[in-house]
């Protein structure tokens, strides 16, 4: 049943139904107006008798007959106010006669809706407000049994008008959310308006068994449902003498395969260890002088040493985890682009660096009154963009990861042989990238791995970007039977608080991992953590397919796990 009130799930008012002040001797508007007089005149008399006892030097606990009668009354008349004043005027608002009279009128249909958003209450007898929940007009509205949703404040007719005045453009779809209360139902609200307006139906799209509340503000505006992404275990990856389990999103076939048998090369090899070479996010605003000549002396002012000190004070107040590490410049005629460096905890980092920086910008216009400051990003941080900048001077954390593959393993695990893997690493990995102009794309598939552990943990998938820079290097070692191999990823860009990180599958895959959250013993330990784990399953990854592309298995593989008959378009209709 769901909790309506009664005169909107009736097209004609019933003047015959009961109402809650039909139990009261006089009309309800003559028994707000007694009881107000007796209110406002006790209060008056009591007020008189106070003064008159103070002047007189009378305690105040002295009461008489007359005194004691009033209290009563003012307290009788307070109890009545607070539990039923305005219900005239409430019922005037939530069930208006000519609104009933006249309810195809798209004006009292919108005053109707916007007086049930503003959650007023039901006047009428409890029993008056429950009614059934109407039959789905289509197929798109069923849903099962085990699926009814929970009691509602409003109507399915409600609803239905709702969503009538979203398509006619009479209630801005982004505002569901606010003017609702529930995020769930704007949800699908907005979902039936899209389908109506776009003729298309979302029906394979889930709506049910996600929590809406955790994406309000933070990570997601107007849903309208989410994407189902299966996640894959690869592992066990030995790094650092510590197992992890990795959890890949991915709808690419043979990838968490290929990425299990390199984590298996790993493992009987007796494991890889991992160095974080550095730690620290960046941000670089571009601000504009009448001259380079200015430009260059506010160049020189922030790289001065002994300036340093006063712009970390003034950086890190902005944070309590953010601590600034240095700052570089670049000039492009009168503009200077301003490349600041810090360490951000266990968080990504992006907004701690842009309200360290934009501390920094407001201390330096107090000294440079005549700098313009274009943008609190200049792309020279660089985010989300292929960059020398971040390949040679990294962004986020630093890593080198690397292995000592055995040779009987190169053989029987990977089915390969070490010579063959170090000719394909170098004409491919090396030469060709550099033959096709590769900005920090020397390896096979690094991003392939750094996405899959980007979406399984909460990540920004875009920066898969940066975060996929990656050198892979092999060398025959030991008389040249084993197999040296390494990555070296200069801007991987995770964190463990934050963004994605906090919704339930996502914060899940982190706890697997062991790095859910801010580490409380030391800040910023758990996303180096994840970042040499993504470096650790990079590793694997690069091993694995290199070894299949030398022993030609590419095809074959993908052609059995990549591939399938299945119509699943059909199977979901």
């Amino acid at each position: 049943m769901i909790q309506v009130p009664h005169k909107l799930a009736t097209k004609k008012h019933d003047s015959s139904s009961s109402k809650a002040s039909d139990a009261l001797p006089l009309p309800l508007y003559l028994t707000n107006a007694l009881f107000f007089t007796i209110f406002f005149s006790v209060v008056y008399y009591l007020l008189l008798r106070w003064r008159e006892k103070i002047r007189n030097s009378v305690p105040l606990h002295v009461l008489t007959l007359s005194d004691i009668g009033a209290i009563v009354a003012f307290v009788a008349s307070f109890i009545y106010l607070l539990g039923f004043f305005g219900i005239t005027f409430v019922q005037s608002l939530i069930i208006p006669r000519a609104a009933h009279d006249i309810l195809d009128d798209d004006d009292h249909e919108l005053e109707k809706v916007h007086q049930f958003m503003r959650n007023e209450p039901c006047a009428a007898a409890p029993s008056d407000c429950q009614i059934a929940s109407p039959k789905p007009k289509s197929k798109l509205d069923k849903i099962d049994a085990a699926d009814q949703l929970p009691a509602l404040p409003f109507s399915s007719e409600v609803d239905e008008e709702i969503i009538k005045l979203v398509v006619e453009g009479k209630i801005p779809s982004y505002s569901l959310e606010s003017k609702l209360g529930d995020t769930r139902r704007a949800a699908a609200i907005r979902r039936e308006a899209l389908q109506r307006i776009s003729g298309k139906s979302l029906a394979g799209l889930p709506l049910e068994g996600f929590d809406y509340d955790t994406i309000l503000g933070q990570c997601c505006e107007m849903p309208v449902g989410y994407v189902q992404i299966p996640v894959g275990i690869a592992g066990p990856l030995l790094l650092d003498d510590r197992e992890f389990s990795v959890p890949m999103a991915t709808t690419e076939g043979c990838l968490v395969a290929s990425t299990n048998r390199g984590c298996k090369a790993i493992y009987v090899s007796g494991g890889a260890s991992s160095v974080v070479l550095r730690d620290a996010m960046t941000r670089a605003p571009v601000v504009r002088f009448d001259t380079a000549k200015r430009a260059a002396e506010l160049k020189f002012f922030l790289e001065d040493p002994l300036n340093f000190e006063a712009l970390s004070l003034v950086f890190n107040s902005s944070s309590r985890f953010a601590r600034l590490q240095s700052i570089k410049c670049a000039i492009a005629g009168k503009n200077l682009y301003i490349r600041f460096s810090c360490s951000t905890g266990d968080a990504m980092g992006m907004n701690m660096v842009s309200k360290g920086v934009q501390n920094v910008m407001d201390f330096l216009h107090k000294e440079f009154p005549d700098m313009d400051v274009i943008g609190i990003s200049g792309n020279y941080c660089s985010d989300k963009k292929p960059t020398a900048v971040n390949w040679i001077e990294g962004r986020g954390k630093s890593v080198v990861c690397e292995a000592i593959i055995k040779e009987e393993v190169v053989k029987k695990v990977l089915k390969t042989d070490v010579e063959s893997l170090v000719e394909l690493n170098m004409l491919k990995n090396l030469t060709g990238s550099a033959m096709a102009g590769a900005l920090g794309g020397f390896n096979a598939h690094a991003s392939n791995i750094v996405s899959a552990i980007f979406i399984a943990t909460g990540q920004d998938p875009a920066q898969n970007i940066e975060s996929s820079h990656c050198i892979t290097m092999m060398e025959a070692v030991n008389d040249g039977k084993d197999l040296h191999v390494s990555v070296t990823m200069p801007s991987i860009e995770v964190g463990t608080v934050g963004g994605g990180t906090q919704l339930a599958s996502q914060s899940a895959c982190l706890n697997l991992l062991g790095v859910r959250g801010a580490s409380k013993e030391t800040p910023g330990s758990n996303s180096r953590q994840l970042a040499t784990i993504v470096a650790g399953a990079v590793l694997a990854g690069e091993l694995s397919l290199m070894s299949a592309l030398a022993a030609g298995q590419l095809v074959k593989s993908h052609m059995k796990y990549n591939r399938s008959n299945k119509d699943v378009s059909k199977a979901s209709s």
